[in-house]
């Protein structure tokens, strides 16, 4: 899992890069004119942060192969999914119900903290 997880976050990191880039350029008048601007940085914001917290949960796993620490690499990889995923959604096509799972996706962010947060208590 380790591997995984170090391949994802470099998958992810590019993706921040280009999606940010993308909105700053290719969509920003769109975003602008839809008032979808500020979500969408949102989103890029908090898949580049959770990216690094993956990059980290796959460095640990070199000191400490727990199960608590491959369910905070899932949780972010799962948050990163749904909670920009969603936001990414809505700004392209507007499907407002997508907003109403953002908060999922929140939800295994924080999950993802907080079990990297135990792992390293029990390590």
């Amino acid at each position: 899992m380790q591997k995984v997880f170090l391949i994802v976050s470099g998958i992810s990191g590019a993706l921040s890069v280009a999606i940010g880039a993308f909105g700053a350029h290719g969509l920003k008048a769109f975003l602008e004119a839809n008032n979808r601007l500020e979500t969408f940085e949102t989103a890029v914001k908090y898949q580049f942060y959770h990216t690094f917290a993956l990059m980290f949960v796959g460095l640990l796993m070199s000191q400490f192969a727990t199960k608590s620490l491959q369910l905070a690499g899932g949780f972010f990889i799962i948050g990163i999914l749904i909670f920009s995923g969603s936001l990414y959604l809505l700004c392209a096509i507007g499907i407002k119900w997508l907003g109403a799972i953002t908060p999922i996706g929140g939800l295994f962010l924080i999950a993802g903290w907080l079990m990297l947060a135990f792992a390293l208590l029990k390590s």
